[in-house]
């Protein structure tokens, strides 16, 4: 029986992770308790940069807001990688929370949120699928179109 290995298929999707992004604030990114990692919120920041910014619903699109929490999703595996070492000693992604950053009565916030759902069960199969929350808000760090937490089994 092989044993699946989220590093092995981030190599045949071709996909890199970031260094991970600085912390912003008087938090760490991540914590760790018992068999649970609990990942600090990300940004869609790329290069300390953010690249997907504004309020959905009027200056971003549901596809690019959903693409933002797809790198979102990518910066909070570089954070995991580092405190694990190796994304191979995560058993399940447990739980993602996700925040929008949209217009008033914005109600599509799931549709964002699959981005990065969408990418998790790509690189982890069935270990990706995941409990989640959507929510839209009415503003978050940076003017960022989504941000993103999730929490692991390790």
């Amino acid at each position: 029986m092989s044993v699946y290995s989220p590093e092995a298929r981030l190599r045949e999707l071709g996909i890199e992770l970031p260094t991970p992004p600085a912390s912003a604030g008087a938090y760490v990114p991540s914590v760790r308790t018992g068999n649970l990692l609990v990942l600090a919120g990300t940004l869609p920041l790329r290069d300390g940069k953010i690249v997907c910014a504004g309020k959905v619903g009027k200056d971003v699109d549901i596809a690019a807001a959903a693409e933002g929490a797809r790198i979102c999703a990518l910066n909070a595996l570089a954070n995991a990688r580092v405190a694990l070492g190796s994304l191979d000693a995560i058993k399940r992604v447990v739980m993602v929370q996700g925040y929008v950053n949209g217009i008033d009565g914005f109600s599509d916030s799931p549709k964002v949120l699959n981005g990065c759902s969408e990418f998790l069960v790509s690189v982890f199969g069935d270990t990706g699928k995941h409990a989640r929350a959507a929510v839209s808000v009415n503003g978050l760090p940076l003017n960022a179109a989504v941000e993103v937490q999730i929490t692991l089994e390790v």
